[in-house]
C-alpha cells in the first residue's frame, strides 16, 4: 500500500482540521478508498497511487484557500473538491470584485468608497502613494489590507509600518516601561488593523520573525527597505528631515504608502510638516500617486462626518 505524508507549515493545523476534525471527516467521505489520519501538524494518507496524487492536489488547494481566506467551511471544501481542475478553481476564486482579502473568521475586507478604490488602483500602478484625508476615511486600514494582501501573495517578503513618535498634546515621559512600552499606545491602531486580517497566533509569529515590523520612524534611519510593503502613518507629524529620510529608504521591489491628515498636525509651531512639503515637491513626479480622501469616505460612526464638518467651519473662520 502506498503512503503520503503532508506536513502543514503555512496554516494552523487545529484551525485547518476544524472542530473535532470535522474537515478531515469531510475529506474521508470524498476519498473513501483512502485511509486518512490527521495527527499533530501532519496528514497521512494510505491507498492507491493515482488516488493519493489527486488527494495531494486537492489538499494543496484547500491549504492555499485557507492560507488566503483564513476560513474553511463544509461548502468551501465540497466546492474545491468537486472543481474539474485547479485552473477552474483559481479562475473562480479570482472573481472577487473589489475584495482585497478575507480576514480573521472569513471577514471580507475591501475598498468601500470611491477614493479607497482609487488607493487600490493607484497602488497597482505606482510604487509610492500618498493617501491624504481626515480621521476615519480608512486610508491606513486600506493600506494595511494592501500590505497583508501583498505578503500573502508573496509579492513582498515583509511589511513595515511606522509612525513618527509625536505626542498629540500629551506627555509620554511619565509613562512606565521601556521605549517599546511607551510607544506601543501610538502603534495600537496599526495592531488593531492587523488583528482584523491575520489570526492572532500567525500575527505573533510574523512579528517575532520580523516579517511584520511596527516601529517608530526614528528606527528607519540608515536602513534600505527591499522586498517590503512600507507604510508611513500619521505622516503629517514628520519634519522635513524625517520625511526626506523615510522616502530615501526605498529599496528594490518595494511599495511605499504614506498616509496623513494635514488638519491634525501635532508638531511645534513654526515647524513645517514634512507631509505638506512632500506633496508640493513630489506632486508631478512619475511613479508617485496621490489620493485625497474627504468626509464622504468616512466609514466610522455617522457622527464623525458631522464632527469633521463642524470643525472645518470653525477652522475656516479662524
Amino acid at each position: 500500500m502506498n503512503e503520503i505524508i503532508i506536513e502543514l507549515t503555512e496554516v494552523n493545523p487545529r484551525d485547518f482540521f476544524g472542530e473535532r476534525n470535522q474537515n478531515i471527516e469531510i475529506l474521508k467521505k470524498y476519498f473513501p478508498k483512502l485511509r486518512i489520519v490527521a495527527r499533530g501538524n501532519k496528514i497521512k494518507a494510505f491507498g492507491e497511487e493515482g488516488i493519493l496524487e489527486e488527494f495531494d492536489k486537492r489538499l494543496d488547494m484547500l491549504v492555499t484557500h485557507f492560507g488566503k481566506y483564513n476560513n474553511l467551511d463544509e461548502n468551501t471544501i465540497e466546492r474545491i473538491l468537486t472543481y474539474d481542475s485547479r485552473e477552474a478553481y483559481e479562475g473562480a476564486s479570482t472573481d472577487m470584485g473589489e475584495i482585497l482579502l478575507h480576514g480573521v473568521s472569513g471577514k471580507i475586507i475591501k475598498a468601500q468608497t470611491v477614493n479607497q478604490r482609487k488607493i487600490v488602483n493607484l497602488m497597482k500602478k505606482n510604487d509610492m502613494l500618498f493617501a491624504i484625508g481626515p480621521a476615519g476615511t480608512g486610508k491606513t486600514y486600506t493600506g494595511v489590507a494592501l500590505a497583508v494582501k501583498a505578503l500573502k501573495e508573496k509579492q513582498v517578503k515583509r511589511i513595515i509600518i511606522t509612525r513618527p513618535a509625536v505626542e498629540a498634546g500629551e506627555n509620554l515621559g511619565f509613562l512606565p516601561g521601556d521605549l517599546k512600552e511607551k510607544l506601543d499606545p501610538y502603534m495600537q491602531p496599526l495592531y488593531d488593523a492587523l488583528r482584523d486580517m491575520i489570526p492572532a497566533e500567525k500575527l505573533a509569529s510574523y512579528i517575532e520573525k520580523d516579517i511584520i515590523q511596527i516601529a517608530p520612524l526614528a528606527f528607519m534611519r540608515g536602513r534600505t527597505l527591499d522586498n517590503a510593503f512600507v507604510i508611513l502613518d500619521e505622516a503629517q507629524n514628520t519634519t522635513h528631515a524625517q520625511m526626506k529620510m523615510f522616502l530615501t529608504r526605498m529599496g528594490k521591489n518595494a511599495k511605499f504608502m504614506i498616509t496623513g491628515d494635514p488638519g491634525q498636525i501635532d508638531l511645534p509651531r513654526r515647524v513645517i510638516s514634512g507631509l505638506k512639503e512632500a506633496l508640493l515637491v513630489l506632486k508631478d513626479t512619475s511613479g508617485i500617486g496621490i489620493v485625497y480622501l474627504d468626509d464622504k469616505d468616512v466609514i466610522r460612526h455617522r457622527l464623525v462626518k458631522e464632527i469633521i464638518e463642524a470643525y472645518k467651519k470653525i477652522e475656516h473662520d479662524n
